[in-house]
């Protein structure tokens, strides 16, 4: 089919906005549907992209509504009895999935992918960053928005692609990558899976998948089944020796750590992140592994990986004084939490931390609950909101107080969010960190006034 228009339901998430601006630019009529205003949406909708935010079928424009025309392409968030997306699944619309979309774009170039229950959104910037001033340029969805390029969809001419490869939903399935990076495997999306065992099966067959005299780039120490087809493996770590790894680490005044970077056959010296947190190290050994499977100019790496400023709401930093500092980051996992924090007492050793964390989804909560608890005591004062539901419904005992009972820092309050601003108005900060998946990120701005505010008086 020959199609002109493109229609997405669930349009604002990260991903499904990547697809409509690549639609766009492509010359497609592109418009959405979305539960939730956001500063996504009005950027989509400042590109002349048509969203509304009511589930009514005749809210749909008409051009859309032509079945041999129009694309359908949806998010598995959304809830089985929407309106809209019933309406195109009974009038022969094809409709389709977003991972399958991502795939059919992917199978078609030369990907790299990254993988991972946490770390790929960080990596797949990073490399698209790598890519574009160091190599030939690249063409990359992105699971954040870039702060290089504001923007989570790279396009260019080159036949390389940059591909977020998210577990959810075993989405990453439809892509036959020619490399891919596996940055974690641990225990998520459980209530997609049910077991940790059946979450690494997935990515031992989406490493599988694979293309003949491919590249496997894995962390040291993960345990996936690896392929037995003859694609080439190496490991990577922060700074254990292995195919790919950092050595003479250093703390530089600026937050910002520099570092050597050792590859299979040599050593790249004098690096420099442009980004703070050693986590990021390790995602930069990575990048730097999958960007050397296509091919890159030493000195140009070093002068990207000095010059990336990062991903929005990845160790992103709105305020940094001897006075006060101000981190926000999506970390919503238990192992995203304990490494983002370690990453930021190691950065301020001798300073009080605040963590202001979201949890995000009653199953993650009900799973991780414990786990949750061990990594925010790692803070010294802790406030607490109310779970983030996302696509789920409330499950019957399953609150915030199920973490918060069990977190041993000193400091701990639980709070609903119109609290919030009232408690960070009242109370003095020195390192103080927003955490979570959620819709915590509407706070950034406002939290920033306040403590912006309270700098300049």
């Amino acid at each position: 089919m020959n199609y002109n228009a493109v229609y997405l339901i669930g349009i604002g998430g990260i991903g499904m906005s990547a697809l409509a601006r690549y639609y766009k630019h492509f010359g497609f009529f592109v418009a959405g549907y979305d539960k939730t205003k956001s500063t996504l949406t009005q950027e989509l909708e400042n590109e002349n992209i048509l969203i509304h935010y009511t589930d009514e079928v005749s809210l749909i424009p008409e051009i859309c509504k032509n079945a041999e025309n129009t694309l359908v392409i949806y998010t598995p968030a959304v809830p089985k009895e929407h309106s809209e997306l019933n309406y195109f699944l009974s009038n022969g619309f094809n409709v389709i999935k977003r991972s399958k979309t991502l795939g059919l774009i992917a199978n078609s170039k030369h990907t790299l992918a990254v993988a991972g229950t946490h770390g790929k959104t960080t990596v797949s910037t990073l490399l698209a960053h790598i890519l574009t001033v160091a190599a030939d340029g690249c063409n990359a969805f992105l699971g954040g928005i870039s702060k290089n390029y504001n923007s989570n969809l790279l396009l260019s001419n080159s036949e390389t692609l940059v591909a977020e490869a998210d577990e959810f939903d075993r989405s990453f399935l439809q892509i036959f990558p020619n490399a891919a990076a596996v940055t974690a495997t641990d225990a998520d999306h459980l209530d997609i899976y049910g077991n940790i065992e059946e979450m690494r099966k997935a990515f031992g067959k989406f490493v599988s998948q694979i293309k003949p005299n491919g590249t496997l780039i894995i962390k040291k120490g993960i345990e996936i089944e690896l392929p037995k087809n003859s694609i080439n493996i190496y490991t990577y770590s922060y700074s254990e020796p292995c195919d790919f790894y950092a050595s003479d680490i250093k703390l530089h005044d600026d937050s910002c750590y520099g570092f050597d970077i050792n590859l299979p056959n040599k050593k790249i010296c004098n690096c420099k992140l442009g980004v703070p947190g050693y986590i990021n190290i390790e995602n930069a050994i990575a990048a730097t592994a999958l960007a050397w499977t296509v091919g890159i100019d030493e000195q140009k790496l070093k002068d990207a990986l000095a010059s990336f400023i990062g991903v929005k709401r990845r160790m992103d930093v709105q305020i940094n004084t001897n006075k006060l500092t101000y981190i926000d980051d999506y970390a919503h996992h238990p192992e995203e939490l304990r490494a983002t924090v370690t990453s930021i007492k190691n950065m301020f050793a001798g300073r009080k931390i605040t963590a202001i964390f979201q949890p995000h989804l009653y199953t993650r909560t009900r799973d991780f609950a414990d786990d949750f608890a061990k990594s925010l005591s790692l803070v010294d004062e802790l406030i607490l909101l109310d779970i983030y539901p996302a696509r789920e419904l409330p499950i019957d005992g399953i609150t915030s107080k199920i973490i918060f009972d069990n977190v041993q820092c000193k400091e701990k309050i639980l709070c609903k969010k119109d609290e919030l601003l009232n408690i960070v108005n009242k109370k003095q900060f020195d390192v103080i960190i927003t955490l979570g998946a959620g819709d915590i990120d509407l706070f950034v701005e406002p939290i920033t006034k306040i403590l912006n505010k309270r700098l300049n008086l």
